[in-house]
């Protein structure tokens, strides 16, 4: 039963909605999903494709890197070639994806945003999980941003991620406010989750290659996350959503019709609205989860200049 449902999953049609780059792409994940493995494994794999796609970044998106540590964290530091003048005072954290135990994009994902929004990128390399879970990620962001404060206005400063790097930014903003700090300017949250409690219906439809994959129903009994450990899943600053939301920082949220945290990502939207909080949402077509890493796309484009205006226009004066 569930091969027959694989193959009939596996065959529906392109949408010709998309670009044709995106079409290609969507025929190739078909055979290219990769099927279960170690831990090991995956952080192995997932080095050698960062490493590649990194250099992919850098390429298209020039920029000055250089690797340090703040407040005892290692970071990198991005910084665009040219920065005006405006944006000297301005300055953004990344916090890469890579759900909590690995990095998928550190460089990926700060690059293209320093490079097109024109400010500087610190990109956290916060500790993983399992062997650092819930809340090690957190205290270390935290860490990094009141290392900034004392260079930075709170208004000066912006926090993005994708997938863990997005849950972890909501994750922080939570906490910042629990611990009385100021908060930043902005926030971009692209395609992530804010409630480990539950289980999204997008969790169930897709894989994280949208429909290629194997598929395995997720029950709440059987939730058992290497990053949240023992932690109360409806701990307000493991699960924001369960938080104090009210006077939170604008917000960009980002995701697509096949992307595994569409419903999460969709959900966090409504629930900032309705604290009446500045939350944009957009939704592209038939794409699946992060997207935005694949340069050959022009939806990625699309996506990445989306991301790069909203910082422009809601980070400092």
């Amino acid at each position: 039963m569930q091969m027959a449902q694989l193959a009939s999953r596996a065959s529906l049609p392109v949408p010709t909605t998309v670009s044709p780059e995106a079409q290609k792409w969507l025929t190739s994940l078909v055979t290219s999903t990769p099927g279960p493995e170690s831990l090991a494994e995956r952080r192995r794999r997932t080095d050698i494709w960062r490493a590649h796609d990194s250099a992919e970044a850098e390429r298209l998106y020039p920029v000055k890197i250089e690797e340090t540590t703040t407040a005892g964290v290692r970071t990198d530091i991005i910084t665009p070639l040219e920065t005006p003048t405006a944006n000297r005072n301005r300055v953004l954290i990344n916090l890469h994806g890579g759900g909590f135990n690995s990095d998928s994009g550190s460089v990926i994902e700060g690059v293209p945003i320093a490079n097109l929004a024109k400010i500087k990128v610190v990109s956290v390399y916060y500790r993983l999980a399992p062997e650092n879970p819930f809340p090690a990620a957190v205290d270390d962001v935290v860490a990094v941003y009141k290392e900034l404060l004392k260079r930075y206005k709170s208004t000066d400063i912006g926090i993005f991620g994708t997938s863990a790097g997005a849950i972890l930014t909501a994750e922080v903003t939570s906490k910042l406010k629990q611990s009385g700090l100021p908060l930043p300017s902005a926030l971009g949250f692209f395609s992530g989750l804010a409630d480990f409690s539950r289980v999204g219906d997008s969790r169930q439809l897709f894989t994280l290659n949208g429909f290629p994959g194997t598929m395995e129903p997720i029950y709440p009994s059987h939730l058992d996350d290497q990053y949240v450990a023992k932690t109360d899943r409806r701990d307000p600053v493991l699960s924001p959503l369960f938080a104090d939301l009210d006077g939170w920082p604008p917000t960009l949220l980002v995701t697509s019709t096949r992307d595994i945290l569409l419903s999460d990502t969709t959900i966090f939207h409504r629930t900032l609205l309705a604290a009446g909080d500045n939350a944009q949402l957009v939704v592209f077509e038939a794409l699946p989860h992060a997207f935005w890493y694949h340069f050959q796309l022009p939806e990625t484009k699309e996506a990445l200049g989306l991301m790069a205006k909203f910082f422009d226009e809601h980070v400092g004066p």
